[in-house]
């Protein structure tokens, strides 16, 4: 798994309509459900008619933690949903990220926000690490 600033990624072997499929199975069994889709490729060819390489992005919620983070603090919504997208990299290998809540919520210094993101990204993690282990191109370095 390859961390980021402000997210994680795995590289898969699996093409983008099967990890699209075990991603959503996996969030599920998390908690989280779908709320939005966006196929930016579709979009790019639609609205400026350029050719992008397949990459969706999809909008996790968990609704009993996002109700804990709306009561907490109303205007969180700006950082809701938990974006997940997943993208190919070749016709049978795929890359999905995830935005880690940690990142996103943390910078408010609110106490139950902090707790919401540490349960998130735990899930999302669980998520990543389970597609990790059953489809993962390679093995990352310690570090990585």
């Amino acid at each position: 798994m390859r961390r980021s600033a402000y997210g994680f990624s795995v590289d898969l072997r699996l093409d983008l309509e099967q990890a699209e499929a075990e991603v959503r199975r996996l969030l599920k069994d998390e908690g989280f459900g779908v709320l939005t889709e966006i196929d930016v490729r579709r979009t790019m060819k639609e609205k400026l008619d350029v050719d992008f390489r397949e990459y969706r992005i999809l909008g996790a919620c968990n609704p009993p933690l996002a109700l804990r983070a709306l009561e907490a603090e109303p205007t969180i919504g700006l950082l809701l949903p938990c974006n997940v997208v997943v993208e190919a990299r070749s016709k049978s290998e795929t890359t999905v990220s995830f935005l880690d809540p940690l990142a996103a919520l943390t910078m408010t210094g609110n106490a139950v926000l902090g707790e919401v993101a540490a349960d998130a990204s735990a899930r999302l993690t669980r998520v990543a690490n389970r597609l990790s282990s059953s489809y993962a191109l390679r093995e990352a370095p310690a570090g990585e």
